[in-house]
């Protein structure tokens, strides 16, 4: 669930990344759980490393 509210957030590095695979013609289940490991391994690394959640810079 947390992966479909991502996709939605356009201004957010998943969203962008989920959109990039769709471009390159992967199917949305496929888009889908690449966002959702993708945000599970962030999740681990802040965990693991005990730091907090820093928003990414846009360019």
């Amino acid at each position: 669930m947390a992966s479909l509210s991502i996709i939605r957030g356009k201004s957010q590095p998943l969203a962008a990344f989920y959109l990039k695979l769709r471009a390159s013609g992967k199917p949305f289940k496929l888009a889908i759980v690449a966002v959702m490991r993708k945000l599970i391994v962030t999740i681990n690394a802040i965990i693991k490393s005990g730091t907090d959640w820093r928003q990414p810079a846009q360019p």
